[in-house]
C-alpha cells in the first residue's frame, strides 16, 4: 500500500513537469532577464551591453553633472516616484471611501436580489481598460459632461482643467479599480453578523462607535484585500496615466516604458522595474502579515 501511495506521487510529480517548466519559463524567466539587465550598461542605441555594473542602480536615485560629475538627487525620478504612490494612495482612500457603503449596502439587500446589484458592478469588467478610460475623458475634458452641466446651470464661468492633471489621472483610476474595492468589502460583509450591531446599539454605543469599535475590525480583512487589489495596480498603471494626463503627469510605468522606448536605457528601465516590484511585494508581504494574525486570532 506504501508502495503504491508513493508511486502515485511520482507519477503525480512527473506528470506536472511540464506544467512547472512553462511557469518556470513564462513567469520566473522574463522575471530573472529583468534582474540581469539591471546590472548591466546600457547600448548606444537601445539594448544592453554585457558588462556587469551597478549604474543603472545608482541612477534611480542619483545622476552627475554631464560637466563636473557633481552627484545630485535624482529629483525627476523621485518625483515620479512620490506621484506614482501619492496618487497610489489616493485611489485606494477614494475607491474605500465610496466603496464600503457601495458594498454594504448590497450585503443589506434581500438575499434575491444581491446577485443584480453585483452585477451591475461587475458590468464595467466588461469592457477594455483603454475603453474606460476614453469614457472618463468624455467625461472630464473643457467641453465633457461635467464642464457642460456646470456651464449650463451657471455654476462656473468657464470650463474646469481637470484633463490632463493629477486629479483627472485620480478620478480615472479611482472609476477603474473600485470594483476590485467593492467586490472584497461585499465578500467580508457578506459574512458579517448583523446581530453584533443591535448588541451595540443595546449597549448605548453611537452608530460611529459601532462602526469604529465592531463593523471595522471585523471586516477587516476584506478591507485589506481591496486595499491591496486597488494599491498594486494603481502604483504601476500605465493606460490610464498616459491618457489622461497627457504625458506631462508621469507615473513610475510611464517612466519605465519610457526607458525601454525612447529613452533607449534598458538598464536603467530594468532597475525601476525590480525598484517597483519591491514595493509591491512589501505591500504584499503585509498584508500577508495582517490576515495570518486574523487567523491566529480565530
Amino acid at each position: 500500500m506504501a508502495g503504491t501511495t508513493h508511486g502515485s506521487g511520482r507519477t503525480g510529480w512527473i506528470l506536472s513537469i511540464p506544467a512547472l517548466i512553462l511557469l518556470t519559463v513564462g513567469a520566473a524567466g522574463p522575471l530573472l532577464i529583468v534582474v540581469v539587465y539591471a546590472f548591466l550598461e546600457p547600448g548606444e542605441y537601445s539594448g544592453v551591453v554585457w558588462d556587469f555594473t551597478t549604474e543603472a542602480w545608482f541612477r534611480v536615485f542619483f545622476e552627475r553633472d554631464i560637466f563636473d560629475d557633481t552627484v545630485t538627487f535624482a529629483d525627476a525620478h523621485l518625483t515620479i516616484f512620490w506621484r506614482s504612490l501619492k496618487l497610489s494612495v489616493l485611489t485606494t482612500l477614494i475607491a474605500f471611501a465610496i466603496g464600503f457603503p457601495t458594498a454594504w449596502f448590497i450585503a443589506t439587500r434581500p438575499p434575491n436580489k444581491r446577485a443584480f446589484w453585483l452585477f451591475l458592478i461587475t458590468i464595467p469588467f466588461w469592457t477594455n481598460l483603454l475603453i474606460r478610460t476614453f469614457a472618463i475623458m468624455e467625461v472630464i475634458r473643457n467641453q465633457g459632461l461635467l464642464n457642460t452641466f456646470l456651464l449650463n446651470f451657471g455654476i462656473i464661468d468657464a470650463p474646469l482643467q481637470i484633463l490632463y492633471t493629477d486629479t483627472a489621472v485620480l478620478i480615472g483610476m479611482a472609476y477603474v479599480y473600485l470594483p476590485l474595492m467593492v467586490l472584497p468589502l461585499y465578500a467580508a460583509i457578506d459574512r458579517f453578523d448583523f446581530r453584533l450591531v443591535e448588541a451595540g446599539y443595546d449597549l448605548y454605543a453611537s452608530r460611529m462607535k459601532v462602526l469604529r469599535r465592531v463593523i471595522l475590525p471585523i471586516v477587516r480583512p476584506g478591507i485589506v484585500a481591496g486595499s491591496i487589489l486597488v494599491f498594486v495596480p494603481s502604483l504601476g498603471a500605465y493606460v490610464t496615466p498616459r491618457i489622461l494626463g497627457g504625458g506631462k503627469n508621469m507615473m513610475v510605468g510611464n517612466f519605465i516604458e519610457l526607458q525601454f522606448g525612447q529613452g533607449r536605457n534598458w538598464p536603467l528601465g530594468a532597475a525601476l522595474a525590480l525598484l517597483l516590484l519591491m514595493i509591491v511585494l512589501v505591500a504584499l508581504l503585509a498584508y500577508v502579515r495582517v490576515t495570518s494574525r486574523d487567523d491566529a486570532n480565530g
